[in-house]
């Protein structure tokens, strides 16, 4: 285990402690280092530490049997809030919050519903709807591509809402290729497969490519870029992986979520319970900036603003695919 402890001096240490402010944050299989999903939560941590002077712990897993044993050792030694990260903690997160009722607990993308615990949901359907009217607005061919991660309806999710947004902005012309990694928690985690898939869809004419996919999605990011055709990255902003090759990313703003959590903890005002976090709320949007600003024009981005105005608004209306395991596509 490692301990994260940025710019905190030893009085505001001191009085954090104090006053049982203990923060950890347990990452999913994918690493803290991913890119994505996991380094978002990290980066809202280390936000959170620089400007509330709070130290935080952190630990990456190896496997899923390490999970329990993880929280448990968090919780027996007095850290408070644990934010986990990923809808595979679920099973055991709702075994050791009840162990430590006083323990405060968290999870990102899955509700875990217990008296002790901060359940964290996104709409990804929205974000991933504007990244997929912004890649018609953009193809030329008229095929665009999506690579998933592990194949699971979260997924899944992601998948339809950025169809719907595809078919939205092309009338309905535009066809999307989609594939997903692979069926278990590896799946995240392996970007020499992301870019193979990625590939053959660029293959078969595909000159957009979304990632939704963890450390994979890096490599359909290098492949697109490889072809010279135009990658969308996922969670966290990836434009600048490769500059003027990747469209735009579909943001997730974990790293906010994260911070608010721990900081709402420090300030006495955190409270247990469901947040459904979308575009209204500042929990989704997509990405501009100097990477991909060449890449979107002003009139394309008064129609992405002009999408987003309409979702928020509810004239848009996107499917969730998590709300019946379907997609009107």
């Amino acid at each position: 285990m490692t301990a994260a402890l940025v710019g905190c001096s030893l009085i505001a240490c001191t009085a954090a402690f104090a006053a049982d402010i203990k923060p950890a944050v347990v990452y999913d299989l994918g690493g803290k280092f991913d890119k994505s999903f996991n380094e978002g939560v990290f980066n809202g941590a280390t936000k959170f530490s620089k400007d509330s002077g709070v130290a935080f712990r952190d630990l990456e897993i190896q496997n899923d049997a390490q999970r329990e044993q993880v929280l448990r050792k968090f919780a027996k030694d007095g850290y408070s809030p644990i934010m986990t990260v990923g809808f595979a903690w679920a099973t055991a997160l709702g075994k050791v919050a009840d162990e430590f009722p006083n323990t405060k607990f968290g999870i990102i993308d899955m509700v875990v519903d217990k008296p002790n615990v901060q359940s964290i949901v996104f709409k990804e359907q929205e974000s991933s709807f504007l990244v997929g009217a912004l890649a018609a607005m953009v193809s030329k061919t008229g095929k665009v591509g999506f690579v998933g991660g592990m194949d699971i309806p979260l997924i899944s999710k992601f998948e339809c809402g950025y169809a719907q947004g595809v078919k939205y902005a092309s009338d309905g012309k535009d066809e999307v290729f989609a594939n997903m990694t692979g069926t278990t928690p590896a799946a995240w985690n392996d970007p020499v497969k992301g870019g193979e898939l990625a590939k053959s869809q660029i293959d078969r004419g595909a000159d957009v490519v979304y990632a939704a996919a963890g450390s994979t999605g890096q490599g359909v990011l290098k492949a697109a870029a490889d072809a010279g055709k135009l990658s969308i990255g996922v969670d966290s902003d990836q434009d600048y992986m490769f500059p003027g090759k990747v469209l735009t990313s579909a943001l997730k703003h974990v790293d906010v979520a994260t911070y608010k959590s721990f900081m709402d903890a420090k300030d006495g005002i955190w409270k247990p319970g469901i947040q459904v976090l979308g575009l209204k709320d500042g929990g989704v949007d997509y990405a501009i900036d100097e990477y991909n600003k060449s890449l979107l024009t002003p009139e394309i981005k008064a129609k992405l603003d002009a999408i987003k105005a309409d979702i928020i608004s509810g004239k848009i209306q996107i499917h969730d695919y998590m709300s019946d395991n379907k997609c009107p596509m």
